[in-house]
């Protein structure tokens, strides 16, 4: 039977967590990116079709058949390549989904600034996702990190990670925040050039980043629990 991971009488050990400070476990760093993302390539490739729809949109006068033609041929061409070369198609098949549901929208509407309502509504509940979490006491990144690792949510037994974990959290909520804020207002506008634009800028540097600074939140509570396991294992 599966113990509950509040009950301070079932705390396990710590267990130290790994911090990429060798050269090894930087390169396990980035597999475990790889497995979460699907590598660069996938998260860059999955933003061509909307590139592919402002260029065509704007150079055409406003064709929104055609630009959504391109986008969709765009994503199918990535997705084909990738099959030729016999590479993951986890990241290009949810890029075909999400393209499809982007063109089926912008069809229904009529107009292309329906293209990117559901990205909108996508960071709406991603952001409403994380941020009941962190009030729940189950921060996304924890369940995240923790099934990407495969410690489970052992870690919620731990007050330090269930803080750290909380407050790296924050920094989604606040991405998914910015996007709306930004994009939101050009949607309403009908400014289809600066909404694409900012879509693709807002994507890929921005996850990038928060990942990044994710990663920076958490390292001191790593490095403090590295350095814990370090000590027992000397004192016995």
């Amino acid at each position: 039977m599966t113990q509950s991971a509040d009950d301070p009488g079932n705390e396990r050990p710590h267990e130290p967590l790994i911090i990429p400070e060798t050269a090894q476990e930087v390169v396990e760093e980035r597999v475990l990116l790889s497995k979460a993302l699907g590598g660069w390539r996938g998260i860059i490739d999955s933003g061509l079709p909307t590139m592919l729809f402002v260029i065509v949109y704007v150079a055409t006068g406003s064709n929104l058949s055609t630009a959504l033609w391109v986008a969709i041929g765009g994503a199918v061409a990535i997705a084909l390549w990738r099959l030729v070369r016999r590479e993951g198609l986890q990241q290009i098949i949810a890029g075909l989904i999400g393209v499809g549901i982007s063109a089926f929208v912008a069809s229904r509407t009529g107009t292309g600034e329906g293209y990117f309502i559901p990205g909108l509504l996508q960071n709406l509940a991603y952001g409403v996702a994380f941020l009941i979490s962190i009030v729940i006491g189950w921060p996304l990144v924890g369940v995240i990190v923790g099934f990407l690792t495969g410690r489970g949510v052992s870690w919620r037994a731990e007050s330090d990670l269930r803080q750290a974990y909380a407050a790296a959290s924050w920094i989604w909520v606040g991405l998914f925040a910015l996007r709306i804020a930004v994009q939101f207002p050009l949607y309403l506008a009908g400014w289809v050039g600066p909404l694409g634009v900012a879509k693709v800028v807002m994507g890929v540097p921005l996850f990038i980043a928060a990942g990044y600074f994710t990663y920076l939140v958490l390292r001191p509570t790593f490095a403090a629990r590295r350095a814990e396991g370090s000590g027992a294992s000397d004192a016995r």
